[in-house]
């Protein structure tokens, strides 16, 4: 059984930074593809942020050079920095794991995980 738990969401203004946190725990191994899915408040689905099983990296494009996602194997931790965070960024951000091989931009472009997390909510005021 895998358990993810996500922390840092929160509210900010136009322009801030927040640094969600996803402990992993459970027999999940260091090259489980791991990655961020946030729902918008209109309800539409959209992958973040990704690492594939080979370490491979892949953003959506609307947050590249804004968001960054790291992983600390020592901690079980996966991580996503994000800063000068927009209106369009507001939602609930779900970490996930998943049990195959394959790249990050899979996971971007699907938003396709094995294990779920309870989210984090983000909220960007103007």
């Amino acid at each position: 059984e895998v358990e993810l738990v996500e922390s840092g969401g929160g509210a900010v203004e136009d322009g801030g930074s927040l640094r969600l946190s996803c402990v992993a725990s459970g027999n999940i191994p260091s090259n489980y593809p791991m990655g961020w899915v946030r729902q918008t408040p209109g309800g539409t689905r959209e992958g973040v942020a990704a690492i594939g099983s080979d370490g491979s990296i892949s953003y959506r494009d609307s947050v590249k050079g804004r968001f960054t996602i790291s992983k600390d194997n020592a901690k079980n931790t996966l991580y996503l920095e994000m800063n000068n965070l927009k209106p369009e960024d507001a939602g609930m951000y779900y970490c996930g794991a998943h049990n195959g091989r394959l790249k990050g931009a899979y996971y971007v472009a699907s938003a396709n995980f094995h294990y779920w997390g309870q989210g984090t909510r983000v909220n960007v005021s103007t």
